[in-house]
């Protein structure tokens, strides 16, 4: 008979399984589960040794009873599994082993080729790209004034198919020189946006007419946009100009050298194996180039196919460079000469690294030619635009600094001292002593800061202000230290001329650089004075609202090198300092900087109050900023960088000072959740190192101090929105409470816990996604059960009041009619009541007197847990019996393994009613197909093994009365 088929006669077994509930005897349990100890011989093998890969050679042989012989191979080296490919062993190599042997080896020689290169290469990772000074020129040279641009009509002529090759060839000649003879128009009034979304056209055009075939219309652009770099109307955007048309050049010269690599080349490849139609593609476009009758366009388009000539000869790069350096000497203006060098070196750098001969005479052109720039043409040209002389000589910055990184890049010491004494000889040598400084290596320039000092005295302060050239003097020296002697002379010599400025944008972007050096070599008093001066100089007219990135970046190096708070906090301008962050947001940002720092560098807790007083008012600024629209993600940060710091607060034995900051800690971050639980799980430990120093033996003091610490639990809980969150820490309290010998303050948590069981909502929000909360549900009652075996009986509420009282609350709560979590706690109630029968709890809480000794297996308190577990087994059975439709078969089969494990493990099996009950579960879970056949395999196993143990010899005959079912 099947369970469900005689449901009285097993409620009449009920009663039986408290009454024969196994007698425990946990201590030889433990010993009998633990696993064996075998010793292990590893030998030579270690899992991080290399692996030694035997190849082996086999002879096959005839499969029927016979042997096959092998030899075998031994290599120290591990073998790459891929390295087979090229062996004609694996399918996808046919293909390798098939292909011509002239293209495989070309192959293979040109990736050996292209490592060799990278491996040897002239321009490193170290040599900073074009590509990262793009973005800066962009935005730093800007105008309001209108820009005007060429725009030409671009329409391709339609051709006679039969015209004959001459005709061809004079049609694209007019096409190029209609350019030049009005077939374009002139766009004015454009905004600086507007003329760049017209570059940009410019681009994509070029691009479609490439992608198109038609060649001379992409020509035709990239010589438009070339004449562009010749007019200097607006000529504090010219840099940005020259970006924006280089960008364009670039693009054509790309899309030129991959239509000369009409089949495949190897790297370094010598122009002898390139075929005659390459090589006649390429003189046909340096033919075309050689017809533009104007310099700037015929240079610049020449330049960006440069590449090509390594198509043509060895020498062609070589031979051209010096060409072209020349041509740039026809250039007037001075300016438009400048940037033409820049860019013969961008592209000279790609093609060709190690011609640094030619960059050197590029540059060396350049100095001969530098007093042009204080010549009548340029000066009459500033007064037309009304440009004044020092703003003109920072628009020479970027091509000067780029033509002297590329002569700098891994050049000889000696190279410096040459151009400092060309420097010396040089008249209004500003500009040029400021590139030297940015483009030499730091540790070349730290050597000679003296020298450097000395040559920016001399400089005429009219043409490139003298501030500019100690701010590019001090990036140096935040990379790399002077030496010992000078350091002082040179803060002083570079302070005198800083804090003279009386522009309050020109003082903050040197200040923010000469910070970093005095923190990095002098004491917290220069810092001081430094921060003091900063004060000085920004907070009139509120100047500092301007700077705000420059002082964040200042207060970022203060904190980098003064990373002992203790001396940081004792600095007495950094808090006056701090107070010029007025913004909300950047104030914020300002101290999670901080808070960072000090989360990364403070190794050991502190109680220093200007400390605390400092973070506690940077901790509040944070908490403060939270409002109904800040994001929960930016409430995460905040709220961790508090925890952070209140982690780092102790005041060692004086538990009281550490209860009282954790007070005034809640009060001061309750709008962030996170913190206050982070409070009430240090006020738990608190507790517990109370507990730890007294040795469980409280003394009233102590005692007293614990139920403080309780209260505070208490008090704080109910404020938390999150539900599990109350559950869990409702509970963890409650254990703190306990080991600590308060138990009424335990039960009053605990029936806190009972009682917000029934607001447990059906769906809660994890990682911002909607879940069902039974899950969460199941394990917290499991973990609450498990507390409840050792919590006495409060003397005036009952046997097991709160068991009963969680209990009810179980019953009472609504379950999703698709979920079993209701019978699966029924369950692990009953082990719950299983260990409460036990004469020795498995576990106990020290210097509390749990049920096993209160009621020492009293009769009448064994007879209540008999008649409770009666209750729960009824409401396992009755939710059995409505599983009985087809539809939640699969689950009654579930349940009823699960009850039976239950019974196998806690019940006492010789009482043959409740052998019956056991057996009757195991049919019912076999009945109609859904076990699980392995797991019903090894559950019998494992009786069986049992069977075998002293005292278990009558788990051999249930294991007889347990047949095993197919699904058929």
């Amino acid at each position: 008979h099947y369970i469900l088929c005689d449901y009285l006669y097993v409620l009449t077994l009920c009663s039986c399984f408290l009454r024969h509930a196994r007698s425990r005897n946990y201590v030889s349990e433990s010993e009998v589960c633990k696993l064996e100890s075998v010793p292990l011989d590893f030998g030579d093998y270690h899992p991080l040794k290399p692996i030694t890969v035997t190849e082996s050679k086999t002879k096959k042989m005839n499969r029927k009873g016979s042997t096959s012989s092998t030899s075998s191979s031994s290599s120290s080296s591990v073998m790459d599994p891929l390295s087979s490919v090229l062996d004609g062993t694996d399918p996808l190599s046919l293909f390798a082993a098939a292909a011509d042997p002239v293209t495989t080896t070309a192959t293979m020689d040109s990736t050996r080729k292209k490592r060799d290169k990278d491996d040897s290469s002239a321009v490193g990772s170290d040599f900073e790209p074009w590509s990262s000074k793009r973005g800066e020129i962009l935005s730093r040279y800007t105008t309001t004034e209108k820009l005007s641009i060429v725009s030409g009509s671009f329409s391709r002529k339609a051709t006679t198919t039969g015209s004959a090759v001459s005709e061809k060839v004079r049609t694209r000649l007019e096409e190029l020189d209609d350019l030049e003879e009005g077939s374009q128009k002139e766009l004015l009034n454009l905004t600086q946006q507007d003329y760049m979304n017209r570059i940009e056209e410019l681009n994509q055009s070029l691009k479609d007419a490439w992608s198109s075939d038609q060649k001379v219309k992409a020509l035709k652009i990239v010589i438009q946009c070339s004449k562009l770099l010749s007019d200097t109307t607006v000529i504090q955007f010219y840099p940005s100009k020259f970006v924006l048309i280089t960008d364009i050049l670039d693009t054509f010269g790309k899309s030129v050298t991959i239509s000369g690599l009409l089949f495949f080349l190897p790297d370094n490849f010598s122009p002898e194996i390139v075929n005659d139609t390459a090589k006649e593609t390429c003189l046909n476009w340096f033919f075309k180039i050689a017809s533009i009758r104007e310099l700037i366009p015929r240079f610049y388009v020449e330049a960006a196919i440069l590449k090509c000539n390594k198509f043509l000869s060895k020498t062609g790069i070589s031979e051209c460079l010096p060409r072209l350096t020349s041509m740039i000497r026809g250039i007037g203006d001075p300016l438009v000469a400048v940037y033409a060098r820049a860019y013969l070196c961008r592209v000279g750098m790609e093609v060709a690294p190690q011609l640094k001969e030619s960059l050197n005479k590029n540059f060396f052109d350049f100095l001969l030619t530098f007093k042009q720039i204080h010549g009548d043409t340029v000066q009459n040209q500033l007064v037309v635009q009304c440009v004044e002389i020092p703003l003109y000589l920072t628009l020479y910055s970027p091509a000067i600094d780029w033509i002297l990184q590329c002569i700098a890049y891994h050049a000889p010491e000696v190279l410096l001292t040459e151009m400092m004494e060309r420097c010396k000889k040089l008249g209004n040598n500003a500009l040029l002593l400021n590139s030297v400084m940015s483009a030499f290596r730091a540790e070349f320039i730290a050597a000679r800061s003296m020298d450097f000092i000395a040559m920016i005295k001399e400089c005429d302060e009219s043409g490139f202000p003298k501030h500019l050239l100690f701010r590019s003097l001090g990036l140096n020296l935040a990379l790399a230290d002077p030496p010992e002697n000078d350091r002082l002379q040179i803060l002083n010599e570079a302070w005198k001329v800083i804090t003279k400025l009386k522009n309050p944008q020109d003082y903050i972007n040197c200040a923010e650089v000469w910070v970093e050096y005095t923190c990095r070599h002098f004491t917290k008093r220069e810092v001081n004075t430094v921060l003091a001066d900063v004060i000085k100089h920004m907070t009139p007219d509120r100047a500092f609202e301007d700077a705000y990135p420059q002082l964040q970046s200042i207060i970022q190096k203060v904190i980098t090198y003064i990373y002992d708070f203790s001396l940081l906090f004792s600095v007495e301008k950094f808090l006056p300092f701090l107070d010029m962050f007025q913004k909300e947001s950047v104030r914020v940002e300002v101290c999670k900087c901080i808070m960072e720092s000090f989360i990364k560098h403070q190794q050991e807790s502190t109680k220093d109050p200007v400390i605390l007083n400092a973070l506690l008012h940077i901790c509040k600024t944070m908490h403060d900023s939270v409002n109904a629209l800040t994001l929960e993600d930016e409430k995460r940060m905040l709220a961790a960088l508090i925890n952070g710091f209140i982690k780092m607060v102790s005041f060692g034995r004086d538990f009281e000072q550490q209860l009282s900051f954790y007070v005034e800690a809640r009060s001061m971050f309750c709008n962030l959740e996170p913190v206050l639980v982070q409070l009430i799980h240090s006020v738990n430990q608190l507790a517990m190192e109370t507990r730890k120093v007294m040795k469980g033996n409280h003394s009233r003091k102590t005692a007293a101090f614990v139920r403080a610490c309780v209260a505070f639990c208490f008090i704080t809980i109910p404020s938390l929105s999150g539900i599990f969150t109350r559950l869990n820490l409702y509970l963890h309290s409650g254990q703190v409470a306990l080991a600590n010998q308060c138990l009424s303050q335990a039960d009053a948590f605990f029936k806190a816990a009972v009682s917000l069981v029934p607001e447990v909502p059906k769906m809660i929000s994890v990682d911002g996604k909607m879940r069902p909360s039974d899950a969460f549900l199941l394990e917290f009652l499991c973990n609450f059960f498990s507390t409840l075996l050792v919590v006495p009986d409060h003397p005036e509420q009952g046997v097991l009041f709160l068991v009963r009282g969680l209990l009810n609350v179980i019953q009472d709560y609504t379950w999703e009619d698709n979920n079993d979590d209701k019978v699966r706690i029924y369950t692990n109630v009953l082990h719950l009541l299983s260990a409460m029968t036990q004469e020795t709890y498995i576990y106990h809480v020290d210097k509390v007197d749990s049920n096993d000794t209160l009621y020492g297996g009293d009769s009448k308190f064994l007879a209540e847990i008999n008649k409770l577990c009666e209750t729960v087994i009824a409401q396992i059975l009755d939710h059995l019996k409505t599983l009985g439709k087809e539809e939640t078969l699969k689950r009654q089969s579930q349940l009823a393994l699960y009850f039976f494990n239950t019974i196998l493990a806690h019940g006492d099996l010789r009482n043959n009613k409740l052998n019956q009950l056991s057996v009757n579960l195991w049919n019912l879970a076999q009945k109609h197909g859904f076990a699980d056949t392995k797991t019903m395999v090894k559950t019998l196993e494992y009786i069986k093994r049992q069977s075998k143990q002293p005292g278990m010899s009558h788990l051999t005959d249930l294991a007889l009365r347990l047949p095993l079912q197919s699904r058929t």
